[in-house]
């Protein structure tokens, strides 16, 4: 099991002159699951894409093994640090196993040729993410939720130690949504995999995370445990949204039940 610490210091990014997260610091927990929440514009999205060196940052940065990501050679960082971004476009007319076979582009040097390891990384992420019977279809003729469970599968074969993801139960059902994040708890608790994502729902992350961040204002409001974390404070600071969080009779973890406007409990 590889131990890698990624920390962010003192970090300001933003767009133009639109300023989203303002001199933030986060340690990311080595071999854990962490799961950033938040409204919607509080700077999820922005904190994963500065992590992931899509986005530079204003001032502070990023340390992964305490170098800054922005300093080191691209293939070298691809091969410790994946990503799976929000809304990724696949070019035109790819396959499924095309697109998947990319993930493995870090591990392939000028000279170096496919390998067997290659096939079955491609292999074993396809089962995975039960995307195999799919490899020969068009990406672009695929559902929303099939595609997202390709690139989930892209990102599974670049077998990184990190990997980041930025809502990746977008466009699936809830059973597909569970299917994913056992998947990611699997890869966490099998090979060590340090995940760090963003998620919507409050409920899915206090169940499968070891660690919540939740942000607000584009700055860190808490970052603990679920059982810290998930109070109804919090969820009123972050949310603006009045809730009961009740123990899970299932996972024994906290449960939000929000409350709407004329009082009611929303189960």
């Amino acid at each position: 099991m590889t131990q890698h610490s990624l920390t962010v210091s003192d970090l300001a990014a933003g767009y133009s002159d639109r300023l989203v997260l303002d001199h933030l610091a986060l340690d990311i927990p080595a071999n854990g699951i962490t799961a950033i929440v938040g409204a919607n514009a509080c700077g999820k999205s922005t904190l994963l894409r500065v992590m992931s060196r899509l986005l530079s940052p204003r001032s502070g940065q990023v340390l992964l093994d305490g170098k800054s990501i922005h300093s080191m050679p691209p293939r070298q960082l691809a091969r410790t640090l994946g990503l799976l971004p929000q809304s990724p476009i696949a070019p035109e007319g790819i396959t499924v196993a095309d697109l998947v076979s990319r993930g493995r582009h870090p591990h392939q040097g000028i000279l170096s040729r496919w390998t067997h390891a290659d096939d079955e990384a491609v292999a074993a992420a396809l089962e995975a993410t039960k995307t195999f019977d799919l490899a020969e279809r068009a990406v672009d003729e695929l559902s929303g939720g099939q595609r997202q469970r390709v690139w989930i599968a892209m990102a599974l074969a670049q077998q990184t130690d990190l990997l980041l993801l930025d809502e990746p139960t977008t466009f699936l059902d809830i059973s597909h949504q569970v299917e994913v994040l056992d998947l990611l708890t699997d890869l966490n608790k099998t090979r060590g995999t340090t995940i760090v994502m963003v998620l919507h729902d409050l409920n899915l992350a206090a169940r499968y995370a070891d660690y919540l961040v939740a942000m607000t204002d584009g700055r860190i409001h808490a970052a603990g445990s679920p059982n810290e974390i998930l109070t109804e404070d919090t969820v009123q600071t972050v949310f603006g949204l009045q809730s009961r969080i009740i123990p899970d009779p299932t996972s024994g973890r906290p449960l939000m039940l929000p409350i709407g406007r004329h009082g009611m409990i929303h189960k």
